[in-house]
């Protein structure tokens, strides 16, 4: 049940922009336990005054290309896991659109499934067969 916000500089094409959400999702189901169908994303286009970091502050140099992401899950995971996401969605990145690893930078919020609704004013995975609800009972409860 991530849900991701994805911050970068204006200007870039949809073609660029689909291939970040792309490849971030296909790290969060390979290496954080989400479900394929399990895709919420939000792009934030900034310009480049609007979207403040500093080039070398514990990686780096980054550019103008930085994308700053921001995943708000619910149940934590294990420390092995989100390193493995990380890795993963540096690479999935560097695939394809091209990112360099150096300019993506990732956290995670994690949250109690009382903290979600996802419409009808309800907060859904209260109820005990939730992932039942939604054909993912092979998933670990939140």
């Amino acid at each position: 049940m991530p849900f991701v916000r994805i911050s970068m500089i204006r200007g870039k094409p949809e073609s660029y922009i689909r291939s970040i959400g792309d490849g971030l999702h296909r790290a969060l189901v390979a290496e954080y336990d989400v479900p394929e169908s399990d895709r919420f994303q939000i792009v934030h286009q900034h310009e480049l005054y609007e979207l403040i970091f500093d080039p070398t502050y514990l990686a780096g140099p980054r550019t103008e290309d930085f994308i700053l992401v921001a995943v708000t899950a619910g149940r934590a995971r294990t420390t092995q896991m989100r390193g493995a996401f990380f890795k993963r969605a540096a690479e999935e990145l560097q695939r394809s659109p091209g990112l360099d690893p150096k300019n993506l930078m990732i956290v995670i919020i994690t949250t109690q499934p009382d903290e979600w609704s996802f419409g009808d004013g309800v907060a859904q995975m209260v109820s005990a067969d939730w992932r039942v609800q939604v054909g993912e009972a092979g998933y670990e409860q939140e």
